[in-house]
């Protein structure tokens, strides 16, 4: 008998959540349009090589050519413009960094709103500079470190998208749990929904587990599309075990569907659990590393990031994803994650409230 009510309230749930246009784009259509954009924009590596604005006033036979060969030989690319243009450029605030030259004296100008691609560059010219100086010694063969490109598991040279699909199956949970979850138990009750419910002699755990196992479901449809088209676009593909893919997710779904569940019990209005669940959803992601790496936040910042769930939950996705790392190497992220899903089913519990 329960599970007859079980499967129809289940597929009830379904229908509803498919008549929502809005609820399916941020779900399906979101994360697919972000790894594509994102992976194309930052993904090339023809696209990602520094390029650098030489301010010249000389004619080009006048130019430092041992300069320039030694910054073509660091594969920086140069683009030598007129001062009256580079300074055109310059005020726009498009350049990361211009370098200027006047009777053999240089000088570099990074742009402090770009400072990730302006201190790359930085590295490069200073390497040059020096490169250049060496050659005009006498030193024409310098030896270089070895460099090896490969991710934090030693599996192979990701791209950029292989490092973005995970953090976007981590921020679907999120959504999922935070936005869907929250704002239909706000709404629910807003409404009167759960004053109906409890009149039904539909069991509250029946049609609970009904709610969990459809987004739970949504999540996976959605991961599984999201991998698709990171396979077909960009040749991501899964290194690890999709069980253990699987079981992450879940557990990021428990997690977080306790969190919009506790969140949505502070909120008398769908209006008021909006500024809550931005809030929460916001601090999340902009914290744990879903599109870019932290490492250039303070330390303790870094450190507080790292004892929230989102973190560590992304840290093992790109671990089982990209290097096909065995789900038990992961125990501090998912211990973490485990006990932020226990503390919060309590407090969801303890503050849940049917009217």
């Amino acid at each position: 008998m329960y599970w007859r009510m079980y499967l129809k309230q289940a597929l009830m749930s379904l229908k509803l959540y498919l008549r929502i246009p809005a609820a399916l784009f941020w779900i399906f259509g979101f994360p697919i349009v972000m790894l594509l954009g994102l992976g194309t924009v930052f993904g090339s590596r023809g696209a990602a090589t520094p390029k650098l604005v030489w301010a010249e006033a000389a004619p080009p036979l006048l130019r430092d050519r041992d300069l320039e060969t030694a910054f073509r030989d660091l594969s920086l690319q140069l683009e030598v413009l007129t001062p009256g243009e580079a300074d055109a450029r310059w005020s726009a605030g498009k350049l990361p960094a211009l370098l200027t030259s006047e009777a053999g004296e240089y000088k570099l100008r990074l742009n402090g709103y770009l400072g990730n691609q302006a201190l790359q560059i930085e590295s490069l010219v200073q390497q040059g500079f020096l490169l250049e100086q060496a050659r005009a010694r006498g030193v024409t063969d310098l030896a270089r470190m070895p460099v090896v490109m490969e991710t934090p598991g030693g599996h192979r040279d990701g791209p950029y998208a292989a490092f973005l699909l995970p953090g976007l199956l981590g921020l679907n949970v999120l959504t999922m749990g935070v936005f869907y979850t929250g704002i239909s138990d706000v709404t629910m009750r807003e409404k009167g929904g759960y004053k109906r419910l409890a009149t039904t002699p539909l069991p509250r755990f029946v049609w609970l587990l009904a709610q969990l196992t459809v987004r739970l479901l949504v999540v996976l449809v959605s991961a599984g599309a999201l991998m698709l088209v990171g396979s077909l676009v960009f040749g991501i593909h899964n290194q690890g075990a999709y069980s253990s893919v699987l079981l992450l997710l879940t557990l990021g779904s428990a997690c977080f569907i306790c969190m919009g569940y506790l969140l949505a019990s502070f909120a008398g209005s769908v209006e008021t659990y909006s500024g809550i669940a931005n809030f929460a959803f916001l601090s999340l992601m902009l914290m744990s590393g879903v599109y870019f790496s932290i490492d250039a936040a303070p330390l303790w910042l870094q450190r507080v990031a790292d004892l929230l769930p989102l973190a560590p939950l992304l840290t093992a996705l790109r671990a089982v994803f990209n290097d096909g790392a065995a789900l038990v190497a992961q125990g501090a992220a998912l211990a973490i994650v485990g006990v932020w899903t226990v503390v919060l089913l309590i407090a969801a519990t303890r503050r849940f409230r049917w009217v």
